[in-house]
């Protein structure tokens, strides 16, 4: 379904390679950037990854759907499976704590403060889903906030969100600029939507800032780049922790780590990352999300983003294999911590 998307979004795309033409954030909030002029727009007045604007040819299109997947029969082959551990207990736990819930899906616990990253507790229109809720998505309840990192059907799903404010009624939304006019549609509940380096007014003792990642962002053929993407820096009194969201590598990752010199856990995407020369502009493979995690100069990587959906050509069970290859061999500067969905980590 991707790639069929994104071909369509090249028949319809405005002529003109990518440039920077200006900049844009919400005037309401405050921007921690020093000399940061805003989230950069193309001369379409679309959003921009500045350093690496994803561009997709019709060239590129056509050969990543047509080209043999040089790993086809070691990925059938593959018959591991992500283990979902179905326990409850940590719902109802005071403790602060991380839970993986599969895929990009995150619940976090700080100070009683309790948040859900990217819910996506269903399906796809079309991809196969591989691992379970490790709850059932009704007891979700006593949500504070609901943070979503872009458009995307598996980040941005509408069942999820509804189900989410009919059970969390004053939790807040937390967005990229413009994902607003998108999810005000489905539900009633507070919406902030932030640029680069800006951070959101939160009553809270929680500090919570939305920050670059490498990517793009699209509902229909015809929207692309409309709505900004995203990561989350999230810092309670004691713990300061990084959601990466959907991202190639890049240079914010230095510049995160800058700003925020003390990152306890860095949640990284490690998958739907091959063929490279294709998705290598949407996604980390597992060295580059290790790259990225020595980049933050974070104390723990918690990758995410394989075992859920079969999305990319590279097998499934491979993301951990590679990144306990990289482990032993000393090569990441933190701590790996591989979370089950359903594993509680505590902070």
């Amino acid at each position: 379904m991707l790639t069929v998307l994104l071909l369509i979004k090249w028949l319809f795309k405005k002529g003109g390679k990518p440039v920077v033409k200006n900049y844009t954030s919400n005037p309401w909030l405050i921007t921690i950037k020093p000399g940061w002029r805003g989230t950069p727009l193309d001369q379409n007045g679309l959003f921009i990854y500045e350093e690496n604007p994803t561009i997709i040819s019709i060239r590129a299109v056509l050969k990543f759907l047509f080209q043999k997947n040089p790993q086809r029969q070691v990925k059938k082959k593959d018959t591991w499976r992500i283990a979902v551990r179905k326990n409850e207990s940590w719902l109802n736990d005071p403790a602060d704590k991380i839970v993986w819930l599969g895929h990009a899906s995150f619940f976090i616990q700080l100070s009683g403060i309790r948040l859900l990253i990217d819910p996506m507790f269903g399906k796809l229109p079309i991809v196969k889903r591989y691992s379970e809720l490790p709850v059932p998505p009704g007891k979700f309840l006593n949500i504070d906030y609901i943070l979503i990192s872009h458009a995307h059907y598996d980040h941005c799903d509408k069942k999820s969100i509804k189900l989410l404010s009919v059970n969390n009624p004053d939790a807040k939304i937390l967005t990229g600029l413009n994902l607003y006019q998108l999810i005000s549609k489905w539900v009633k509940n507070p919406i902030i939507s932030a640029g680069w380096y800006q951070q959101y007014y939160l009553e809270d003792k929680l500090t919570i800032t939305f920050l670059p990642s490498r990517h793009w962002a699209n509902r229909n053929p015809f929207d692309g780049n409309t709505t900004l993407w995203g990561s989350f820096m999230i810092q309670s009194a004691g713990s300061c922790i990084y959601f990466g969201g959907d991202s190639g590598h890049g240079s914010h990752f230095k510049t995160i780590g800058e700003l925020f010199p003390k990152i306890d856990i860095a949640l990284i995407g490690a998958g739907a990352y091959s063929p490279a020369w294709f998705m290598g502009q949407h996604h980390q493979d597992p060295y580059d999300a290790v790259n990225a995690c020595n980049a933050l100069n974070a104390q723990t990587m918690i990758p995410f983003h394989y075992g859920t959906f079969d999305s990319a050509d590279e097998p499934m069970g491979e993301p951990g294999i590679i990144l306990k290859e990289l482990n032993e061999k000393g090569d990441i500067n933190g701590r790996l911590k591989i979370l089950e969905p359903g594993e509680a980590y505590l902070v």
